[in-house]
């Protein structure tokens, strides 16, 4: 893969995700969530993976709704971008997320001394979240400590607060500030 091609499919990626969030209204989409864009080498064709929370009637009928919503959407990518052209868009599902709570899960069934062909397939797409459980070589917390207390470590905190009209140093990234770019035509 070229390196033209996987800066237009991480554009397209960040796009397709906007425009989903903000412009399609369709009821039927639930949480989806665009993970990748794989575009051919010629620009026509784009595998749109998506990743979908819910058991598989719901995903199925967001993956449908989601292949409706395309022509919409490439539609739009075509007055929002300045790309020579928009490829076709595809709707695939990414299981990746599914298929690494399934691992997670035989791991702990693995764990607790289960034999792995008694393991059942699970119906969530997602791992439930769970209180993580002390483990040895955990910090103790100290008897009265607020798990919001500033760090001991760190600089005092000033009684008053934050001083107002002073906004927090911005991050430096480590790169060198670009140019804008001159256009031509």
């Amino acid at each position: 893969m070229s390196q033209r091609t996987e800066r237009v499919d991480e554009l397209l990626r960040q796009e397709i995700g906007a425009l989903l969030a903000k412009d399609v209204a369709d009821p039927r989409i639930g949480f989806a969530t665009i993970t990748d864009v794989e575009t051919s080498p010629d620009l026509r064709h784009a595998k749109v993976w998506v990743s979908v929370i819910g058991a598989g009637d719901d995903r199925k009928e967001t993956l449908r709704a989601l292949g409706a919503a395309m022509p919409f959407i490439r539609h739009e990518l075509g007055r929002r971008l300045r790309i020579r052209r928009i490829p076709e868009l595809h709707v695939q599902l990414d299981d990746s997320a599914e298929r690494g709570t399934r691992v997670l899960h035989m791991l702990d069934e693995l764990e607790r001394g289960v034999d792995p062909d008694d393991i059942a397939p699970i119906k969530e797409s997602l791992p439930t979240p769970v209180r993580r459980l002390p483990h040895e070589g955990d910090a103790a917390e100290e008897e009265g400590a607020a798990p919001s207390d500033p760090d001991p470590d760190g600089p005092p905190a000033s009684p008053e607060g934050p001083r107002p009209g002073r906004a927090a140093a911005p991050r430096r990234s480590g790169r060198a500030p670009q140019r804008p770019r001159r256009r031509r035509g």
